[in-house]
């Protein structure tokens, strides 16, 4: 049987696993556009799960399983980190009044939570986090008819989930072509592992910081069971700098070494300070302050091979440290003014807006057309339930509409409408950000909520989306192969052209864009874009399209160079 304990430590060793392997998640991502973040949405999503059930001492599996679906859906990050809670929202619901579980149980919870997820999706694709969920379920349906042991169908289910993994690619074509596995899906395969190790073995997966590298060799280990002792003792000689290059290497010993290493300290002491040379039977790691790494390293080869060389400049660590120093303060004070905005408040006028959107200048725009508040993300960046929660209670209104402007944000968005009870939370759809520009633009005052609903869920359909950004790494799109690096151009998110200048980009996606029906561009400039390069678009367009008016937007918005709405 599984009782609230057991329960507790599988799912905080789940969150450890995904945690120490999100990153090899995050790279499965099959598109060029840089939001690979799959595993970091899954694992902050299950993260504050575990950061709930730290300190609970409950044996009531019902009421760990609540604690931890609440805290999914608050910290619900991206569409893989809803489905992720939902599944687990309906686990907790299956398992409502019970004290502990056996498999036939756990696998019925299962299959409502998979119910759940599904419903939440409005076109379900197979070949994704949903699938392996559905066939995880059906491995362990089948299991508990044999046998209750709910460590046995649990572990049926996780065999079921692997290979429901390794099939995505024939379900979805495009994963196929880019020879990878649905990154939702290996998410889901990572927790259930993670859990399993604790339910069978009674072995807690570790956090990432403590995870070791033993599959990287014996000397991989023995250099981090040294790295402690080694930096402790470098850090005593810090406090005065007179060098600029801080060298550290580690040297696998020459089988036929006779030299002692106490030699090479001599020596590294003529030409630096703030040496340390540890050694154990097969390696031996160097610190040292120099002005010239070059003669160390190369005194180092007398003693063995190179395995790892790191040199950094110290003075422009400095350089760098302080101006890190003055934008966390800087980050600190907003973070401060932003609780305090944040903070809930009764609702009393009729309307309220928020919305999600980064960069100062989108910022701004969305405030002058009256949204109350901002809630900061987008593309990479996904806020989480409880984010856009906050807003919506720091909205003094008893009906507050919510403008998503990214279809990875939409489902976290709509898990708010149940959360909030004082006032009525109606989600608009929106999936970009000219579409939230243009819905804010068609809301009616003197029309009731719900036909506001409607004129603006409607004008989403009456604008075009373009974006310039760049390409997150290698890929290929039908006969379009394209390198890490490079710009790219796309429509309503697919895939149109590709440059090596932002600016031509820009110019060759309005042209692709604009029609002769188009009357309105908006064009939006953002990081690493100057005025005066946007305004040099801005002519190109318009002197090609003298038929529409063009509006030039100063959005610092992160990732895309240009967003471009055509109306």
């Amino acid at each position: 049987m599984i009782n609230g304990s057991s329960y507790r430590n599988a799912l905080i060793s789940g969150a450890n696993h995904i945690a120490a392997r999100k990153e090899e998640i995050n790279a499965l991502n099959i598109f060029p556009v840089p939001d690979g973040d799959t595993g970091t949405n899954m694992s902050m999503t299950i993260g504050a799960a575990a950061k709930a059930l730290e300190e609970v001492t409950s044996q009531s599996i019902a009421e760990n399983a609540s604690i931890a679906a609440s805290a999914m859906l608050k910290g619900a990050r991206g569409n893989s980190g809803v489905i992720l809670s939902l599944l687990f929202r309906g686990i907790s619901n299956g398992l409502k009044g019970k004290e502990e579980v056996d498999g036939k149980a756990l696998v019925s919870a299962f299959h409502v939570g998979v119910e759940m997820a599904y419903k939440a999706v409005t076109n379900p694709t197979e070949g994704t986090i949903l699938t392996v969920a559905r066939m995880a379920f059906d491995a362990g349906r089948a299991a508990a008819e044999v046998e209750s042991d709910p460590v046995i169908v649990w572990g049926a289910l996780c065999s079921a989930a692997h290979d429901a993994l390794e099939r995505t690619p024939e379900m979805l074509p495009v994963l196929k072509k880019a020879g990878v596995v649905d990154a939702g899906g290996m998410g889901l395969c990572v927790i259930f592992d993670g859990m399993l190790s604790l339910l069978r073995d009674g072995t807690m997966m570790p956090p990432p910081e403590e995870a070791t590298a033993g599959e990287n060799g014996k000397v991989a280990s023995q250099i981090a069971a040294s790295d402690e002792f080694f930096r402790n003792a470098a850090a005593e000689f810090d406090a005065d700098i007179h060098f600029t290059y801080c060298t550290e290497f580690i040297i696998g010993k020459a089988e036929d070494l006779t030299k002692d290493p106490a030699e090479l300290k001599a020596f590294l002491e003529t030409i630096g300070d703030c040496v340390v040379v540890a050694e154990d039977d097969d390696i031996i790691k160097v610190h040292v302050h120099t002005e010239n790494p070059g003669r160390a390293l190369e005194k180092a080869l007398l003693f063995g091979q190179l395995l790892t060389v790191k040199v950094e400049n110290m003075k422009e660590q400095h350089r760098k440290a302080a101006e890190q120093y003055e934008k966390e303060k800087a980050a600190a004070e907003a973070a401060r003014k932003r609780k305090e905005e944040m903070r809930p408040v009764p609702p009393e006028k009729e309307v309220g807006f928020v919305s999600v959107a980064s960069g100062n200048g989108l910022e701004t725009v969305f405030k002058d057309l009256g949204c109350d508040h901002i809630v900061s993300g987008g593309q990479s960046m996904n806020p989480s339930t409880e984010d856009i929660m906050e807003a919506v209670l720091a909205t003094p209104a008893k009906t507050v509409f919510v403008l998503p402007n990214n279809k990875n944000i939409i489902l976290a968005a709509q898990q708010v409408i149940p959360l909030v009870t004082d006032r009525k939370v109606i989600i608009i759809p929106s999936k970009t950000i000219p579409q939230g520009l243009v819905a804010m633009l068609s809301y009616a005052a003197d029309s009731t909520p719900e036909l506001n609903q409607e004129y603006m869920t409607a004008s989403l359909a009456n604008v075009d989306t373009g974006t310039v950004t760049y390409a997150a790494r290698n890929s290929e799109f039908g006969l379009t192969k394209i390198k890490e690096g490079e710009i790219i151009g796309l429509k309503n998110g697919k895939l149109v052209l590709k440059d090596k200048d932002p600016i031509k980009a820009v110019i060759r996606l309005a042209k692709e864009m604009i029609s002769r029906d188009s009357t309105y561009v908006s064009l939006i400039f953002g990081n690493g874009i100057t005025e005066a390069q946007a305004q040099t678009a801005v002519e190109s367009i318009q002197n090609r399209f003298q038929q529409v008016d063009i509006s030039l937007i100063d959005g610092g918005q992160p990732i895309y160079y240009f967003i471009l709405s055509v109306e």
